[in-house]
Formats: structure tokens, C-alpha cells, sequence
């Protein structure tokens, strides 16, 4: 095929310059003539050469195909290399703390006084444990320019029994509480032979049963139930129980949750405090609180109501309750900036030991009754100003009927048979309708892992209906705390708080000469108050940790309560130790 291809352009070329020939012998001079091309070649597609995709072979070698074989010839090869094993690279990290189950503290400081502590905890199964508490705290009082003993003890056992299994989850607890006071705040100076008669001493014992029972996977979450009986040296006894089951269930995918409440009271005092009768009081509160939480985008939703039908049994009567349960947060920006607002109120059932916990100088005299809390309507933000810094800040107005009010009871010290609270040592209840405005705010920062600050204040304004002040209630409350952890061995802390003026009243006698002296009672102010303590501590191992206090380092006298001063300076030193059986 080659071979013909060759000549048929030998033919082409010979041709050709045959007539090349010819044409130079016809016009041998044509002249000579420029010519310009001002036009260059556009070729067409009919000049171009067109290949074929799969070209026609002729060569009659290609028609057949060789076919080809492989054989693979397999020996061993002799290898020394010896891959090294895997392992994971060092990484450093810190020694995790053991966590024992029992703990013991131990503390002695001036007014002699006496701090101590033990917790122990022992698993019973793999599912069952029972724990114990016992605290102790008291001091032999010491303070400067009271003429009456000042002395106080506080001591309380608690026993704790715990099962908890897949789905459920007991813990009941038992217990035992003994307090004991004295009336030390005299007003004046009294004679000798007055202040022989008065025995301040008093006592409050509490004794408790309760238990809480929780369960996963069921429409019945929860339920509480506790038992008080609480009684006084002075013929004073009070009973409670209360109980508070809890249901959730979802419907059209949201989550409503139920709760109901039975609070029953019940108590007497041996005498009024004019001493003519004695005084009993009882109320049985039915309570029931539905209520919707809602999630849309950045709300968090919670909707409902809360209705209660209280009882009064000594006076045959009765009274319906309804009170908002609303609130909302809004994500403003992340969780730097949570907006939150609501609207809530309840019926808060009053008593002789939250009284007694709150002011233990109160005479065995009290009015008991619920307090109407109409509404507390608030408003404020929340969120975090860096990764390590949050806070919180709330504006609220309350409305309260039925508001307790601590005041300074009046004489009676020249009854024949005066009580030791009838000198002007003691303090009542009184009732009033308040409305409360009050802005507070709090912030917390950890700088680092052994710093952290806290800071808080409180300023609240207030309106009353009947009484002539808020009695003993403080317009601004301030404090900070601070923790530090100096070295792996040695830390320390410190709080600061102050709080404002308070109004309660004093008595004073008439400037008219009678016999018994006739006593007025006249509005005063009790003095705003700083207080400032510190600590420091040494972990001498992991069991032992050594500690000093220093609190009301100022070693300010101050009354927290009208002509009850407080001790100055205390210092207590003392030793925590960590154990197992």
C-alpha cells in the first residue's frame, strides 16, 4: 500500500512540471507586476481534511490478534525489618481528686465557741446507702455591756436513707433540732432586783420526717411529703404537714406539668402576751399549679395559674385563691444577653418556726395567719459579659396582704407574774398590705481558676397600708465575696456585706410622775451595719485541712435587731479531715 502511494505522487510531480514548462515556452516575458494580497486566506470547511474515527485497515498482519500468556514465578525473599510498635503519646494531666465519703470538722474560738461537724455515708447495696449529719454550733456570749446572759446553742441530727434504682428514686430523711436563746436585749438600765427576775433563757426543739420520691419514664414525676413538730420550754407547740405530687405529660407536643398541694397547720401558745388566754391557730391549704412550657425559636415559654382554697379551722371559714404563674426569656444575643420577664404570686403559709428561724428573739405570743401574695410582677436581664463573667439584673413591684412585720413588743414588767419576753426584749408580728418596688443586681466572675468574685446588691421601696413603716425591713442590702487559691496548699476568702437602716419602735416613759410608770411608743432607726470576715486555709493532704475564721473583723457591736448588739471580733481556729470506713 505504500509502495503505490509513492507512486502515484511521482506521477503528480512529473505532470506537473510538464506543464509548468509549457506555460514559461508560450509567454517567455510576461513582464514583471506587483502584487499586493490584501485579503488573507479564509479557509472553508470544505478544504479541511476530515480523519476517520476508526479507519479502515487493510494490512492483512492486523486481522488477527495475538493472543498473549503471563506466567508469575513466586520465590521468598529474605527480610530483617521489624516494624516498631504503636503507642500513644504522653499526654499531662492533672491527678484526679479522690472524693471520700465522710467528712468531720472541728473548731474552737474567744466567747467560747464551739463549731462541729460530721457527715458519714455508708452503701448498704449496689443501689441502697444511709447517711448521717450531726451539727453543733454555740458560744458562752461575752458580750461587752449586756447585763443579761447572751449564750446560744444550735444543734441538729439528721439520719438518711437512700435507694435509688433504674426508674425510681427514694430518699427519706428523720431528724431532730434543739435551739436554745436568750431574751438579752434589755432596753435600759434596770434595778438589780428587775433584772434577778428575768430568766432570758428559752428553748425550740423541731423534730421531722420527710421523704421524696421520684420517678423516670412515667407521667408521675415526683413526690414530696414532710411532717414538723416544732415546741418551745414555754408550753408552745406547732404541727405541719405537706405534701406536693407532681405529674408531666406531653399533649399536641407540649409539655404540661401539674402540681398539687395539701399544707396543713396547726398549733397553740400558752397565753397571749398579756397572759389573759391562750391562742390557737389552724389552716388547711388545697393548692393546685398547671402549667405549659412553650418553646419557639429564642422563647422559652412557661403559661399557668395557680388556685388555692385555704381554711381557717379555728374560725369555721374559708377563702379562694388564684394567682398568676407566668414567664418568658427571650435570647437577645446568645446567651450574652437573655431577656426574662413574668408575672407570679402564691399563698405562703406563715408559722411559728419559720418565724423563730428568721428572728429567734420572738415571745411565744405570735399571731399566726397566711400571707396573701398578690402578685409579683418582674422584669430584667441576664447572660454573660465575657466567657468567665455573668450577670443578672431584676426590677419588680410585689403586692402582699396579710405582709409579717417584726416590732419590738411593748412593757409588761409590772404584772405580777411578768414573763421574761415582757420587758422590752422581745418582738411580735404584725400584718400589713405592702407594695414593694425593688431593683436588684448581681454579678460573678471567674478570672481564672483560682479566682473567682461575686458581687451583689438589693434596694428595695416600700408602701405601706395600716402601720406606720416597713418595720425592720432594710431599704438597701449590699455584698461581695472573693475566693482565692494561693498555692496547691493554701487558700482563702473573704465576704463583706452591709445593710441599711431599719425603723421599729422604742418605748419611753411618760414624764408624768404614776405609778407603774406609763410607757409611749416612739418610731426610731437602727443603724446601718457593716460586717466584714475572712478565712484562710492550709490542705496539709488530701484527708487534712487546717482553716482560721476571722468574722466581724470591724469588731463592731452593731444590732442586727433593736437593743440586740452582736459579738465583735471572733476568731475561730479549727481542722476539717476527710475519711472512709
Amino acid at each position: 500500500m505504500k509502495k503505490i502511494f509513492q507512486n502515484k505522487m511521482v506521477l503528480v510531480l512529473i505532470i506537473f512540471g510538464i506543464q509548468f514548462s509549457i506555460a514559461q515556452k508560450k509567454e517567455e516575458n510576461i513582464g514583471t507586476e506587483v502584487v499586493n494580497v490584501v485579503k488573507p486566506y479564509t479557509p472553508t470547511i470544505s478544504d479541511a481534511f476530515k480523519v476517520k474515527e476508526i479507519p479502515a485497515l487493510e494490512d492483512a498482519d492486523n486481522t488477527k490478534k495475538e493472543e498473549i500468556k503471563y506466567n508469575f514465578f513466586s520465590f521468598p525473599v529474605a527480610s530483617t525489618f521489624v516494624p516498631l510498635k504503636g503507642r500513644a503519646a504522653n499526654v499531662d494531666k492533672s491527678q484526679s481528686e479522690k472524693l471520700y465519703k465522710n467528712f468531720a470538722n472541728l473548731g474552737l474560738g474567744n466567747y467560747t465557741s464551739l463549731n462541729a461537724e460530721l457527715f458519714v455515708t455508708e452503701n448498704i447495696s449496689d443501689h441502697e446507702y444511709i447517711g448521717g449529719m450531726f451539727r453543733h454550733l454555740s458560744s458562752q456570749g461575752g458580750i461587752n455591756e449586756v447585763a443579761l446572759n447572751n449564750d446560744f446553742y444550735k444543734t441538729s441530727v439528721d439520719l438518711t436513707y437512700g435507694n435509688q434504682l433504674q426508674n425510681l428514686t427514694w430518699i427519706s430523711d428523720l431528724g431532730y433540732q434543739n435551739q436554745i436563746y436568750n431574751w438579752y436585749g434589755i432596753p435600759e438600765n434596770f434595778s438589780q432586783p428587775t433584772l434577778d427576775r428575768i430568766n432570758p433563757k428559752h428553748t425550740f426543739n423541731n423534730f421531722y420526717v420527710g421523704t421524696n420520691l421520684s420517678l423516670n419514664d412515667s407521667f408521675f414525676k415526683e413526690a414530696s411529703m414532710k411532717y414538723n413538730r416544732f415546741w418551745d420550754a414555754l408550753g408552745s407547740v406547732e404541727n405541719r404537714f405537706f405534701v406536693k405530687p407532681s405529674f408531666e405529660f406531653n399533649l399536641l407536643n407540649q409539655k404540661i406539668k401539674t402540681n398539687f398541694i395539701l399544707d396543713y397547720l396547726g398549733g397553740n401558745f400558752d397565753k397571749n402576751f398579756s397572759g389573759t388566754n391562750a391562742i390557737k391557730y389552724g389552716f388547711t391549704n388545697f393548692g393546685i399549679h398547671p402549667s405549659i412550657i412553650v418553646n419557639k425559636n429564642d422563647w422559652a415559654i412557661n403559661i399557668g395559674a395557680s388556685v388555692f382554697y385555704s381554711i381557717d379551722n379555728e374560725n369555721s371559714t374559708s377563702k379562694l385563691f388564684v394567682y398568676p404563674q407566668v414567664n418568658a426569656s427571650l435570647k437577645v444575643v446568645g446567651d450574652y444577653m437573655i431577656f426574662y420577664t413574668g408575672v407570679e404570686g402564691s399563698l405562703d403559709q406563715n408559722s411559728y418556726r419559720d418565724f423563730s428561724n428568721e428572728n429567734p428573739f420572738v415571745s411565744p405570743t405570735l399571731a399566726i395567719a397566711p400571707t396573701d401574695k398578690q402578685f409579683d410582677l418582674f422584669a430584667g436581664l441576664k447572660g454573660k459579659l465575657a466567657s468567665n463573667v455573668s450577670y443578672i439584673v431584676r426590677s419588680s413591684i410585689q403586692n402582699e396582704k396579710n405582709k409579717p412585720l417584726f416590732i419590738t413588743n411593748k412593757f409588761n414588767m409590772f404584772s405580777t407574774n411578768s414573763e421574761s419576753y415582757q420587758f422590752g426584749n422581745s418582738f411580735g408580728v404584725v400584718y400589713d398590705d405592702l407594695r414593694t418596688l425593688n431593683f436588684s443586681g448581681e454579678l460573678k466572675a471567674d478570672f481564672t481558676k483560682n479566682i473567682t468574685i461575686g458581687l451583689n446588691g438589693s434596694f428595695s421601696k416600700y408602701f405601706t397600708t395600716y402601720q406606720e413603716e416597713a418595720w425592720n425591713l432594710p431599704s438597701i442590702k449590699l455584698g461581695a465575696t472573693i475566693n482565692v487559691n494561693i498555692t496547691k496548699k493554701w487558700f482563702a476568702g473573704a465576704n463583706v456585706f452591709y445593710v441599711g437602716e431599719r425603723k421599729d419602735v422604742v418605748y419611753k416613759q411618760s414624764m408624768i410622775a404614776i405609778f407603774p410608770p406609763a410607757y409611749y411608743p416612739e418610731t426610731t432607726n437602727l443603724k446601718s451595719y457593716f460586717d466584714a470576715n475572712f478565712n484562710i486555709g492550709y490542705q496539709h493532704s488530701e484527708r487534712l485541712t487546717g482553716f482560721l475564721k476571722l468574722n466581724n473583723i470591724a469588731n463592731q457591736t452593731y444590732q442586727k435587731w433593736m437593743n440586740y448588739p452582736v459579738q465583735g471580733l471572733q476568731v475561730l481556729l479549727g481542722a476539717s479531715y476527710k475519711f472512709d470506713f
